[in-house]
C-alpha cells in the first residue's frame, strides 16, 4: 500500500536550518510529483512546495521562497525539504503529499 513517512522535524533558533525528509513507498514514485504542506496550530494546511516528476520543475510558496529547497532521489524514492532561515512563523507540522496520500506529518517548532 502507499506509504509516505516524513521524519527531521524539530526544535530549532529562529536563523536555524532543518532538513525533512519523506520516504515513499507503494507507488511508481518517479513518474509523479510530490508535495509538501504544512499546518499549523489553529490555521488550515498551507501548501509550501512542489516538484514535478519530470524535468526537475519546482515551485514554492511566497513565504518560504529563497529559505526553502525541495529535492527529491528517485532511487531512494524519497523527496527532501531543506529549510534554511527559519523563523518562528515556520512553526508547523509538515506533511509530503502525493494525490490523496498524505503522511503522518513531522513537527517543527521554531523558538528561541
Amino acid at each position: 500500500q502507499v506509504q509516505l513517512v516524513e521524519s527531521g522535524g524539530g526544535l530549532v533558533q529562529p536563523g536555524g536550518s532543518l532538513r525533512l525528509s519523506c520516504a515513499a513507498s507503494g507507488f511508481a514514485f518517479s513518474l509523479y510529483a510530490i508535495k509538501w504542506y504544512r499546518q499549523a496550530l489553529g490555521k488550515d494546511r498551507e501548501w509550501v512546495a512542489f516538484f514535478s516528476s519530470a524535468g526537475g520543475t519546482t515551485n514554492y510558496a511566497d513565504s518560504v521562497k529563497g529559505r526553502f529547497t525541495i529535492s527529491r532521489d528517485n532511487v531512494k524514492k524519497t523527496v527532501y525539504l531543506q529549510m534554511n532561515s527559519l523563523k518562528p512563523e515556520d512553526t508547523a507540522v509538515y506533511y509530503c503529499n502525493w494525490g490523496a496520500y498524505w503522511g503522518q506529518g513531522t513537527q517543527v517548532t521554531v523558538s528561541s
